[in-house]
Protein backbone atom coordinates (compact mmCIF):
# COMPACT_ATOMS: atom_id res chain seq x y z
CA UNK A 1 0.00 0.00 0.00
CA UNK A 2 2.97 2.27 -0.87
CA UNK A 3 1.26 5.51 -1.29
CA UNK A 4 3.62 8.45 -0.72
CA UNK A 5 0.92 11.35 -0.18
CA UNK A 6 -0.51 9.46 3.18
CA UNK A 7 0.54 10.89 6.41
CA UNK A 8 0.85 9.46 9.55
CA UNK A 9 0.23 10.78 13.16
CA UNK A 10 0.74 9.53 16.08
CA UNK A 11 -1.34 9.91 19.31
CA UNK A 12 0.04 7.57 21.72
CA UNK A 13 0.70 10.55 24.51
CA UNK A 14 -2.81 12.13 23.70
CA UNK A 15 -5.02 9.87 23.53
CA UNK A 16 -2.99 7.49 25.72
CA UNK A 17 -3.45 9.96 28.30
CA UNK A 18 -7.38 9.56 28.79
CA UNK A 19 -6.32 6.67 30.78
CA UNK A 20 -3.83 8.45 33.30
CA UNK A 21 -4.92 11.69 32.89
CA UNK A 22 -2.07 12.39 30.90
CA UNK A 23 0.64 11.78 34.13
CA UNK A 24 3.15 10.78 31.93
CA UNK A 25 6.76 11.56 33.19
CA UNK A 26 8.97 13.49 31.22
CA UNK A 27 11.21 10.71 30.02
CA UNK A 28 8.32 8.38 28.42
CA UNK A 29 6.94 11.49 26.44
CA UNK A 30 10.77 12.21 25.11
CA UNK A 31 11.03 8.69 24.41
CA UNK A 32 7.56 8.55 22.42
CA UNK A 33 8.72 11.76 20.61
CA UNK A 34 12.47 10.29 19.57
CA UNK A 35 10.76 7.25 18.41
CA UNK A 36 8.30 9.01 16.57
CA UNK A 37 10.62 10.90 14.74
CA UNK A 38 13.72 8.62 13.85
CA UNK A 39 10.75 6.42 12.78
CA UNK A 40 9.75 8.51 10.41
CA UNK A 41 6.31 10.16 11.49
CA UNK A 42 4.85 13.02 10.18
CA UNK A 43 3.40 14.24 13.12
CA UNK A 44 2.87 13.81 16.76
CA UNK A 45 0.07 14.54 18.60
CA UNK A 46 1.28 15.74 21.87
CA UNK A 47 -2.06 15.91 23.78
CA UNK A 48 -4.86 18.29 24.40
CA UNK A 49 -4.84 22.52 24.21
CA UNK A 50 -7.30 23.07 27.28
CA UNK A 51 -8.11 26.03 29.62
CA UNK A 52 -7.19 25.87 33.15
CA UNK A 53 -10.37 27.48 33.82
CA UNK A 54 -12.17 23.90 32.26
CA UNK A 55 -9.10 21.73 33.80
CA UNK A 56 -7.59 21.73 36.82
CA UNK A 57 -3.45 21.50 36.52
CA UNK A 58 -3.64 18.65 40.06
CA UNK A 59 -5.57 16.55 38.26
CA UNK A 60 -4.62 16.71 34.69
CA UNK A 61 -0.89 16.44 33.47
CA UNK A 62 0.85 18.95 31.45
CA UNK A 63 -0.47 16.74 28.43
CA UNK A 64 -3.45 18.08 28.72
CA UNK A 65 -2.48 21.92 28.27
CA UNK A 66 0.54 21.68 26.11
CA UNK A 67 2.02 24.90 27.59
CA UNK A 68 5.03 26.18 25.34
CA UNK A 69 7.47 26.11 27.90
CA UNK A 70 6.75 21.87 28.56
CA UNK A 71 7.04 21.05 24.73
CA UNK A 72 10.53 23.02 24.37
CA UNK A 73 11.42 21.12 27.83
CA UNK A 74 10.76 17.78 26.47
CA UNK A 75 10.78 17.45 22.49
CA UNK A 76 13.83 19.00 20.85
CA UNK A 77 11.77 19.81 17.36
CA UNK A 78 15.04 21.36 15.77
CA UNK A 79 16.12 18.08 14.89
CA UNK A 80 13.87 16.72 13.47
CA UNK A 81 11.48 16.89 10.27
CA UNK A 82 8.27 15.28 12.51
CA UNK A 83 5.79 18.02 13.38
CA UNK A 84 4.18 18.34 16.88
CA UNK A 85 0.08 18.80 16.86
CA UNK A 86 -2.15 19.73 19.81
CA UNK A 87 -6.41 18.68 20.06
CA UNK A 88 -8.37 21.20 20.69
CA UNK A 89 -11.95 20.27 21.81
CA UNK A 90 -15.08 22.46 21.43
CA UNK A 91 -16.01 23.85 24.81
CA UNK A 92 -12.76 23.35 26.32
CA UNK A 93 -10.34 25.83 24.99
CA UNK A 94 -10.66 29.90 24.05
CA UNK A 95 -9.16 31.19 21.36
CA UNK A 96 -6.47 33.51 23.52
CA UNK A 97 -5.34 30.28 25.03
CA UNK A 98 -3.57 29.32 21.94
CA UNK A 99 -0.63 31.64 21.28
CA UNK A 100 0.33 32.59 17.72
CA UNK A 101 2.60 29.80 15.66
CA UNK A 102 5.37 31.90 16.06
CA UNK A 103 5.80 32.07 20.00
CA UNK A 104 4.92 28.18 20.56
CA UNK A 105 6.40 25.13 19.38
CA UNK A 106 3.42 23.90 18.10
CA UNK A 107 2.66 23.10 13.98
CA UNK A 108 -0.88 21.96 14.10
CA UNK A 109 -3.52 22.54 16.34
CA UNK A 110 -6.97 20.05 15.67
CA UNK A 111 -9.79 20.95 16.75
CA UNK A 112 -12.69 17.97 17.83
CA UNK A 113 -16.27 18.39 17.73
CA UNK A 114 -19.32 17.07 17.74
CA UNK A 115 -21.99 17.34 14.41
CA UNK A 116 -23.75 20.04 16.23
CA UNK A 117 -20.66 22.18 16.97
CA UNK A 118 -19.83 22.20 13.65
CA UNK A 119 -20.14 26.19 13.37
CA UNK A 120 -18.13 26.77 16.24
CA UNK A 121 -15.16 24.19 15.15
CA UNK A 122 -15.04 26.43 11.50
CA UNK A 123 -14.76 29.40 13.48
CA UNK A 124 -12.11 27.76 15.84
CA UNK A 125 -10.00 26.16 13.24
CA UNK A 126 -9.61 29.84 11.12
CA UNK A 127 -8.57 31.35 14.10
CA UNK A 128 -5.80 28.76 14.46
CA UNK A 129 -4.82 29.44 10.55
CA UNK A 130 -4.68 33.08 11.14
CA UNK A 131 -1.93 32.63 13.66
CA UNK A 132 0.06 30.13 11.61
CA UNK A 133 -1.45 26.69 12.04
CA UNK A 134 -1.89 23.98 9.98
CA UNK A 135 -5.33 23.13 11.03
CA UNK A 136 -7.85 19.98 11.00
CA UNK A 137 -11.42 18.95 11.89
CA UNK A 138 -12.31 15.93 13.68
CA UNK A 139 -16.17 15.36 13.78
CA UNK A 140 -16.46 13.06 16.28
CA UNK A 141 -18.89 9.99 17.22
CA UNK A 142 -20.69 9.65 13.77
CA UNK A 143 -21.20 6.38 13.90
CA UNK A 144 -24.63 8.15 16.33
CA UNK A 145 -25.17 10.47 13.55
CA UNK A 146 -28.12 10.59 11.47
CA UNK A 147 -27.34 11.26 7.77
CA UNK A 148 -28.85 14.00 7.24
CA UNK A 149 -27.32 16.06 9.56
CA UNK A 150 -24.07 14.26 8.61
CA UNK A 151 -24.67 15.75 5.14
CA UNK A 152 -25.43 19.47 6.61
CA UNK A 153 -22.09 19.38 8.65
CA UNK A 154 -19.89 18.58 5.59
CA UNK A 155 -21.26 20.94 4.15
CA UNK A 156 -20.52 23.62 5.84
CA UNK A 157 -16.94 22.15 5.76
CA UNK A 158 -16.89 21.95 2.60
CA UNK A 159 -17.44 25.90 2.30
CA UNK A 160 -14.43 26.00 5.10
CA UNK A 161 -10.89 27.05 4.13
CA UNK A 162 -9.76 24.10 6.54
CA UNK A 163 -7.55 21.39 4.18
CA UNK A 164 -8.04 18.21 6.67
CA UNK A 165 -11.38 16.34 7.82
CA UNK A 166 -11.47 13.85 9.72
CA UNK A 167 -13.57 10.42 10.11
CA UNK A 168 -13.30 9.33 13.51
CA UNK A 169 -14.85 5.75 14.99
CA UNK A 170 -15.13 6.78 18.43
CA UNK A 171 -16.87 3.87 19.91
CA UNK A 172 -15.09 1.49 17.95
CA UNK A 173 -18.35 0.38 16.23
CA UNK A 174 -17.94 0.48 12.94
CA UNK A 175 -17.26 -2.60 10.16
CA UNK A 176 -15.63 -2.22 6.74
CA UNK A 177 -18.55 -1.33 5.11
CA UNK A 178 -19.41 1.75 7.04
CA UNK A 179 -16.25 2.96 6.71
CA UNK A 180 -16.03 2.59 3.11
CA UNK A 181 -18.96 4.41 2.81
CA UNK A 182 -18.67 6.88 5.03
CA UNK A 183 -15.14 7.32 3.89
CA UNK A 184 -16.44 8.09 0.34
CA UNK A 185 -18.98 10.03 1.29
CA UNK A 186 -16.49 12.00 2.97
CA UNK A 187 -14.12 12.23 -0.17
CA UNK A 188 -16.88 13.64 -2.44
CA UNK A 189 -18.43 16.23 -0.34
CA UNK A 190 -15.64 17.16 0.74
CA UNK A 191 -13.95 17.85 -2.95
CA UNK A 192 -10.19 19.13 -2.73
CA UNK A 193 -9.43 18.66 0.60
CA UNK A 194 -7.89 15.69 2.22
CA UNK A 195 -9.94 12.98 4.37
CA UNK A 196 -7.85 11.23 7.89
CA UNK A 197 -9.18 8.40 9.38
CA UNK A 198 -9.28 8.07 13.57
CA UNK A 199 -9.85 4.55 14.37
CA UNK A 200 -10.79 2.99 18.01
CA UNK A 201 -10.12 -0.98 18.85
CA UNK A 202 -13.18 -2.05 21.10
CA UNK A 203 -14.06 -4.78 18.18
CA UNK A 204 -10.96 -5.49 17.49
CA UNK A 205 -11.56 -3.79 13.85
CA UNK A 206 -9.11 -0.36 14.48
CA UNK A 207 -6.41 -1.66 12.10
CA UNK A 208 -8.34 -3.29 9.28
CA UNK A 209 -10.78 0.05 9.31
CA UNK A 210 -7.74 1.32 8.46
CA UNK A 211 -6.89 -0.45 5.91
CA UNK A 212 -10.33 -0.18 4.37
CA UNK A 213 -10.43 3.98 4.76
CA UNK A 214 -6.36 3.79 2.85
CA UNK A 215 -8.20 2.14 0.05
CA UNK A 216 -11.22 4.48 -0.35
CA UNK A 217 -8.73 7.06 -0.61
CA UNK A 218 -7.69 8.63 3.14
CA UNK A 219 -4.47 9.85 3.25
CA UNK A 220 -4.29 10.99 6.75
CA UNK A 221 -3.95 8.26 9.58
CA UNK A 222 -3.53 8.01 12.94
CA UNK A 223 -2.14 5.58 15.18
CA UNK A 224 -0.55 4.79 18.56
CA UNK A 225 2.15 2.85 19.74
CA UNK A 226 1.63 -0.83 20.96
CA UNK A 227 -2.33 0.55 20.42
CA UNK A 228 -2.54 2.39 23.94
CA UNK A 229 -5.77 4.91 23.93
CA UNK A 230 -9.25 5.13 25.58
CA UNK A 231 -10.28 1.99 27.12
CA UNK A 232 -9.97 -0.51 23.99
CA UNK A 233 -7.08 2.08 22.34
CA UNK A 234 -6.49 3.07 19.16
CA UNK A 235 -4.89 1.52 15.81
CA UNK A 236 -1.30 0.53 16.65
CA UNK A 237 1.16 2.24 15.07
CA UNK A 238 3.80 -0.66 14.66
CA UNK A 239 1.59 -2.47 12.18
CA UNK A 240 0.25 0.52 10.68
CA UNK A 241 3.78 1.18 9.27
CA UNK A 242 5.02 -1.65 8.39
CA UNK A 243 1.42 -2.29 6.46
CA UNK A 244 2.41 1.44 4.46
CA UNK A 245 5.56 -0.17 3.16
CA UNK A 246 6.93 3.35 2.58
CA UNK A 247 10.36 3.25 2.89
CA UNK A 248 10.66 6.47 4.90
CA UNK A 249 8.46 4.84 8.13
CA UNK A 250 11.24 2.45 10.34
CA UNK A 251 10.15 -0.11 12.50
CA UNK A 252 12.70 -0.35 14.87
CA UNK A 253 12.72 2.72 16.79
CA UNK A 254 8.76 1.65 17.94
CA UNK A 255 9.63 -1.83 18.47
CA UNK A 256 12.15 -0.34 21.08
CA UNK A 257 9.65 1.84 22.78
CA UNK A 258 7.52 -0.63 23.13
CA UNK A 259 9.72 -2.92 24.88
CA UNK A 260 11.37 0.21 26.92
CA UNK A 261 8.52 1.88 27.66
CA UNK A 262 4.92 0.45 26.39
CA UNK A 263 5.40 -2.53 27.96
CA UNK A 264 5.96 -1.33 31.29
CA UNK A 265 3.51 1.25 31.32
CA UNK A 266 0.75 -1.47 30.63
CA UNK A 267 1.58 -3.04 33.80
CA UNK A 268 0.39 0.19 35.70
CA UNK A 269 -2.65 0.92 33.34
CA UNK A 270 -4.96 -1.24 31.34
CA UNK A 271 -6.01 -0.63 27.59
CA UNK A 272 -6.85 -3.31 25.13
CA UNK A 273 -9.28 -6.45 24.82
CA UNK A 274 -11.69 -6.03 27.34
CA UNK A 275 -14.96 -7.42 27.32
CA UNK A 276 -16.62 -4.22 28.94
CA UNK A 277 -14.90 -2.36 26.04
CA UNK A 278 -16.25 -5.11 23.24
CA UNK A 279 -19.47 -4.66 24.67
CA UNK A 280 -19.91 -0.68 24.20
CA UNK A 281 -18.35 -1.43 20.83
CA UNK A 282 -21.01 -3.66 19.48
CA UNK A 283 -24.09 -1.35 20.84
CA UNK A 284 -22.15 1.69 19.78
CA UNK A 285 -21.89 3.49 23.08
CA UNK A 286 -18.86 5.70 24.81
CA UNK A 287 -16.91 3.40 26.52
CA UNK A 288 -17.67 5.67 29.68
CA UNK A 289 -20.05 3.04 31.13
CA UNK A 290 -17.11 -0.03 30.30
CA UNK A 291 -14.95 2.44 31.96
CA UNK A 292 -16.61 2.93 34.78
CA UNK A 293 -17.15 -0.90 35.48
CA UNK A 294 -13.70 -1.78 34.83
CA UNK A 295 -12.86 0.59 37.98
CA UNK A 296 -15.24 -2.28 40.28
CA UNK A 297 -15.17 -5.75 41.68
CA UNK A 298 -17.85 -5.88 38.76
CA UNK A 299 -15.17 -6.14 35.75
CA UNK A 300 -15.36 -9.62 35.08
CA UNK A 301 -19.30 -10.01 35.46
CA UNK A 302 -19.97 -9.75 31.44
CA UNK A 303 -23.34 -10.67 31.40
CA UNK A 304 -25.18 -8.07 33.77
CA UNK A 305 -23.06 -5.77 32.49
CA UNK A 306 -24.04 -6.56 28.91
CA UNK A 307 -27.90 -6.80 30.14
CA UNK A 308 -27.60 -3.39 31.88
CA UNK A 309 -26.48 -1.52 28.83
CA UNK A 310 -29.05 -3.22 26.79
CA UNK A 311 -32.07 -2.61 29.16
CA UNK A 312 -30.18 0.98 29.68
CA UNK A 313 -30.18 0.19 33.31
CA UNK A 314 -28.05 2.31 35.66
CA UNK A 315 -24.82 0.93 36.62
CA UNK A 316 -24.94 0.64 40.35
Amino acid sequence: MFRPEIKVLDCTVRDGGLMNNWQFSDDFVCAVFKACAAAGVDYMEIGYKSSEQSYSRDENGPWKFCADDDLKRVCDISETDMKLAAMADIGRIEHDDILPKSECALSMIRVACYVNQVDKAIDLAHRCMEKGYETTVNLMAVSKVIERDLDEALGDLAKSDIPVIYLVDSFGAMYSEQVQYLARKYLWALEGKQVGFHAHNNQQLAFANTIEAIICGCNRLDATIFGIGRGAGNCPLELLLAFLKNPKFKLGPILDAIQAHLLPLSKEIEWGYFIPYVITGILNEHPRSALKIMETDKRDDFREFYDRMVDGTPLE
